[in-house]
């Protein structure tokens, strides 16, 4: 039968859920900071970069050593001592063998390992091979010499370095990135022979400031020939706290009339730049610009061409553009967020993170050296014992045949110690028969000389400062190279102003009686002439440039202004202005105007009153426009006339009744919005031909003609013709012949 009692519960401890989920996520997140994020500040590595180094150097991959499958290593770094997931080890793996990614890689691939295009397009860990680079000696030299605490691997089978004894601060040599829970880290690369020699200054003056440091350590020192453009007064401030910004920008140089870029910011795509460019030009953002493309081969790993339209293209001003605008200029967060020796987690400035990597590489030394001493003692042991042995070679050998127990003979005999009688014991006969006493004495001699060179640097901190100072120095020698990224100071790019990437073509710019606007290229159309729907017709018109904005008013007296580059072709019959702009409802649009931001212009309404108002004054990005002219209720706006002149111009106003006045425009006050004054005074009782109103106005220049027209007449005024209709401002104006009573419309004739 079975047993269907239930278990005790006397082994089962309680705990409340709230304690038991803060626990889990505590532990879960020093896990993660301490054990997969965060490098540490001695070897400056993580633990899955670590283990990786390890490994290899476990399989025999040391530098120079034969190329072994990738695969191979990822499978003895997850089976012996990282039990997670093989792509993520082997992303890492493939990250430390990329020298684009990589200031010093740490390992050398065979086979496609990623590029500078797309750093993920490596090949699968079946295909590509790997080593240890020479670098990875400056890890791995002193592994076997008692310099590293061993721990148990995850199932206690085996042992690994806690740490590797690093030979330079390698934590701000290759520099990391790492997200943990609540914190992460973004220490940038930098130049070995800067590093080493600041922490030589640091050795030899203890109490130096980051300032002083500084002058060694310039900056960082990113793979890559761009230049660092952050400002020396930032990248020091960035020294003293640990945190900070660094700006690279790609560097360029003129091939006769092309651009050629010939470095770009760390990690950063050519094809992606490219990208960028080309969504600039296809949105007609980047007329400067006629062609673009990719030449990078072995010879030139980064050559990237830029073709300008012309040789009268300020070139400066376009890479400046591209700088700000693409990723030819890019921001890297620096977070100096490292686990220090006290094992927890903590952001350094430059100072502390040296001294502290002083003290681990100290105590590495000390006991590297200590180790080393050991060795020497033992061997100096042993080396007395088999000097006896050599000395009493015939008696040694007479107790070793005759006696039961040789060793406790030898010992007694001789006043040996147990090592040394086993050392005697286990020399083949032959080998003893061939020592030497000179042989045996000058090792004595060369050893007992070590002891006391290494018992003196372990008694004398100065002593172990400058064996440090000398071993760092080699280093340099060794290893040091020149600095890859020029530091140079330079402003942060401006995007130029979005008018200014717009070719400045001439347009006229149309608006029909129903509110559709169409741009049309060049300054000879005649716009009452082409093409409008059926049932609409010509309004107003405007002559600018692509690259101005075009301002329009509607019947509430509001302005609106739109790019004029952004309006549809004339080709069609337009778009309808309600479709960009927001106006009140039942507003129609009445005028358009165009002009740099003082050029003026006449508003008015057709109850005769009005004002001159600059351009600038009416500007708004506001989609539901700017209030400028105030209308009455059973007045209408009028469309705007442009002023050139205000001391040398005159404005003629005519009503629907056929009067026509004409003053000078200087009478008019200049305001940024209102009602205005009066122009013309009109009657506003009903005749029987109903309400009278202002039908039409223009701004005449001293040798203008008028054109009157009324339903389908009209009649041109001279200059001469004009003088009975002059008055002052304000006037009733002067009746126009019969046939000419109802006018529609005036005109300016130069």
């Amino acid at each position: 039968m079975t047993d269907t009692t239930s278990p005790s519960d006397d082994h089962i401890e309680g705990m409340p859920l709230k304690a038991f989920t803060e626990k889990a996520y505590l532990d879960y997140s020093m896990y993660v900071i301490l054990d997969r994020a965060l490098p540490h500040i001695g070897d400056g590595l993580k633990p899955v970069q670590r283990r990786i180094v390890y490994a290899m150097s476990e399989l025999g991959l040391r530098a120079g050593a034969k190329f072994k499958k990738a695969a191979r290593t990822v499978g003895d770094v997850l089976g012996k001592f990282h039990p997670h997931g093989d792509s993520a080890c082997y992303e890492a793996m493939v990250l430390m063998a990329q020298p684009f990614s990589y200031r010093y890689p740490l390992l050398e691939g065979q086979g496609n390992w990623g590029s500078p295009d797309d750093p993920k397009s490596f090949a699968a860990m079946r295909y590509t091979e790997a080593r240890l680079a020479a670098f990875t000696n400056l890890l791995l030299e002193e592994l076997g010499q008692g310099t590293v605490d061993w721990v148990p691997n995850f199932d206690g089978t085996l042992e690994e370095p806690k740490l590797l004894p690093a030979q330079v601060p390698h934590v701000l040599l290759n520099g990391t990135t790492g997200i943990a829970v609540g914190m992460a880290t973004d220490i940038p690369p930098h130049n070995l022979s800067e590093v080493v020699n600041a922490t030589i200054h640091l050795l030899e003056n203890p109490r130096a400031t980051v300032k002083e440091l500084h002058k060694h350590v310039r900056g960082p020192d990113f793979p890559t020939d761009a230049e660092i453009i952050t400002p020396a007064n930032e990248i020091l401030a960035m020294y003293e706290t640990g945190n900070g910004a660094v700006r690279m920008r790609a560097r360029y140089e003129r091939e006769d009339s092309d651009i050629i870029i010939t470095a770009l910011p760390h990690q950063t795509s050519p094809a992606k730049v490219l990208q960028q460019i080309d969504a600039q030009v296809t949105a007609k953002k980047l007329p400067m610009v006629m062609d673009y493309r990719d030449e990078s081969d072995h010879e030139n790993p980064t050559r990237l061409v830029i073709v300008p339209r012309s040789n009268r293209i300020d070139v400066e001003e376009l890479m400046a553009h591209l700088f700000a605008t693409t990723d030819l200029e890019r921001t890297y967060r620096v977070n100096m967020n490292v686990i220090g020796l006290n094992g927890r987690p903590g952001v350094c400035n430059l100072r502390d993170m040296l001294t502290d990597w002083l003290k681990f590489r100290t105590d590495t030394v000390r006991r590297r050296l200590e180790y080393r001493l050991e060795k020497v003692r033992q061997r100096l042991h042993l080396l007395d014992g088999l000097l006896i042995a050599f000395l009493n070679l015939d008696e040694v050998i007479r107790i070793i045949r005759t006696e039961d127990e040789p060793k406790a003979v030898l010992m007694k005999r001789f006043k040996l110690s147990e090592q040394q009688a086993d050392y005697i014991l286990d020399t083949r006969l032959r080998q003893l028969a061939r020592l030497e006493e000179m042989k045996i004495k000058g090792e004595q001699k060369e050893l007992t000389e070590e002891r006391q060179a290494l018992e003196k640097t372990l008694g004398s901190k100065q002593r172990l400062k400058t064996l440090i100072k000398k071993e760092l120095r080699e280093i340099v020698k060794e290893y040091g190279d020149p600095r890859r990224s020029p530091i140079v100071e330079r402003e942060a790019a401006q995007a130029l102003d979005e008018t200014a990437l717009i070719s400045a073509e001439p347009v006229t710019i149309v608006l029909s009686q129903k509110g559709l606007v169409r741009a049309a290229k060049g300054h000879e159309i005649d716009p009452r002439t082409i093409n409008y729907k059926s049932g609409d017709g010509y309004l107003d018109s405007t002559r600018c440039r692509s690259n101005e904005s075009v301002m329009f008013i509607d019947s509430t007296g509001r302005t609106y202004m739109v790019p004029a580059h952004v309006l549809p072709s004339a080709r069609g019959l337009g778009e309808l202005l309600t479709g960009r702009l927001s106006p009140p409802e039942g507003a129609s649009f009445c005028g358009v105007m165009s002009g740099s931001a003082d050029q003026l212009y006449l508003l008015a309404s057709s109850a005769g009153y009005g004002f001159v108002a600059r351009l600038e004054d009416l500007q708004t990005k506001n989609k539901k426009g700017k209030a400028v002219l105030r209308v009455g209720a059973d007045s209408k706006v009028l469309p705007p006339a442009r002023v050139d002149d205000m001391d040398n111009q005159w404005l003629a106003v005519a009503s629907n009744e056929g009067r026509l006045l004409i003053h000078h425009i200087s009478e008019l006050p200049e305001l940024p919005k209102g009602k205005g004054v009066k122009i013309i005074s009109i009657v506003p009782a009903k005749h029987a031909s109903g309400e009278e109103y202002v039908a039409g106005l223009a701004v005449l220049n001293e040798d203008s003609s008028l054109a009157v027209y009324a339903g389908k007449r009209h009649v041109t005024l001279k200059p001469e013709d004009m003088e009975p209709y002059e008055g002052e401002r304000a006037r009733r104006g002067l009746k126009l012949p019969r046939g000419f009573r109802a006018v529609d419309a005036l005109q300016r004739i130069d």
